[in-house]
């Protein structure tokens, strides 16, 4: 796998005003501080409700040790409420052709801690994630969720991702969709930079 790392320096986070959420920050995650153990118990409820539709994706049991393997493969960044997603630049080795391009940037164990979901926060999330790829030169943003999660999907539809392929990875008993859009800030969402002091000082270390 190969990425093109971010130049955001260990003490910048990023930080958007959102409607009804107040001031969410979003920091890469930092193994000095935060917890591989805590981050994959976050995946596992988020990615629970698939589970019980009898989806078991990686992130709904994976170990910690899986975590920390797929999140060094990217840039991994945590949400002060409790969101995590980690971007990766094109991967050469993966089953997936489109993820294969080199243009194409994608998104992975994106989760969102389920009390907080439906509240704008993988919005936010994505929009980053958007203005990570086209800083880069990525011209596409792709990201796969299981086929037969629909309110998925409609999700990812109404951020302007478009279904361009159906994929069977090794390892899971269902067809992925994989869906991809223009690499851009999404949503007319802007996450200004926030330099000084320690990464910690204004959102909590929710990954002890």
């Amino acid at each position: 796998m190969s990425t093109l790392r971010a130049s955001q320096r260990p003490d910048e986070q990023i930080a958007t005003v959102q409607p009804g959420l107040g001031r969410l920050v979003l920091r890469r995650f930092d193994a000095r501080h935060d917890s591989w153990e805590a981050l994959t118990r976050l995946l596992h409820r988020a990615f629970s409700r698939l589970a019980s539709l009898g989806l078991h994706c990686s992130c709904a049991d994976q170990a910690a040790s899986l975590t920390r393997e797929r999140a060094l493969a990217g840039d991994c960044f945590v949400a002060v409420c409790n969101g995590t997603l980690t971007l990766e630049g094109h991967d050469s080795h993966s089953q997936c052709e489109h993820y294969r391009q080199r243009g194409v940037a994608s998104v992975h164990q994106f989760g969102i801690e389920p009390k907080w979901q439906s509240r704008g926060i993988g919005r936010a999330l994505l929009a980053f994630a958007g203005r990570w790829a086209a800083a880069r030169g990525y011209t596409q943003l792709a990201l796969d969720t299981p086929f037969p999660a629909a309110h998925l999907i409609a999700f990812y539809r109404a951020q302007g991702f478009s279904l361009v392929d159906v994929v069977r990875f090794a390892g899971r008993g269902y067809d992925s969709a994989v869906l991809s859009k223009a690499a851009a800030v999404l949503g007319g969402v802007t996450f200004p930079h926030l330099t000084g002091g320690s990464p910690h000082a204004t959102s909590p270390n929710l990954l002890a």
